[in-house]
């Protein structure tokens, strides 16, 4: 079973580069002006989900990125966690793989660099938790 640190982490703010997502530190992420404190998606096209929720909190199952899905990204960068806490499902790399659709998952502050690389040279999507 996974443990997870709890909000004695220190906060990351990783150097941003260009990108809609500006600033992430534990339990924040500003995106284009707006600083969300939940759990987030962000669409291809830059609109952002705030208050995502998974089925099974520290899980993430395909059911749970339906609607980013609906938007046929060709990448979804997935942020862990400040710890890497949320982990995938067994089949949900090569569940992804059946739909063309590449995954990246890594803890949230690197994910957050990535995200912002790949935006905007292709259909990339995000799927950020923001706190363990």
């Amino acid at each position: 079973m996974n443990r997870c640190p709890g909000k004695a982490m220190n906060a990351e703010r990783p150097d941003i580069l260009s990108g809609p997502i500006e600033s992430y530190e534990f339990g924040r992420i500003t995106i284009r002006g707006q600083t969300y404190t939940s759990d987030v998606l962000v669409f291809p096209d830059g609109q952002v989900q705030s208050n995502w929720w998974r089925a099974e909190g520290h899980r993430l199952r395909l059911e749970d990125l339906t609607e980013l899905l609906s938007q046929r990204p060709d990448v979804i960068v997935v942020g862990t966690g400040s710890a890497g806490c949320m982990q995938l499902a067994p089949d949900l790399r090569s569940r992804l793989a059946e739909m063309n659709v590449k995954i990246i998952a890594e803890p949230t502050a690197a994910a957050v660099k990535t995200f912002n690389r790949k935006f905007g040279t292709g259909r990339t999507g995000g799927a950020f938790h923001l706190t363990c």
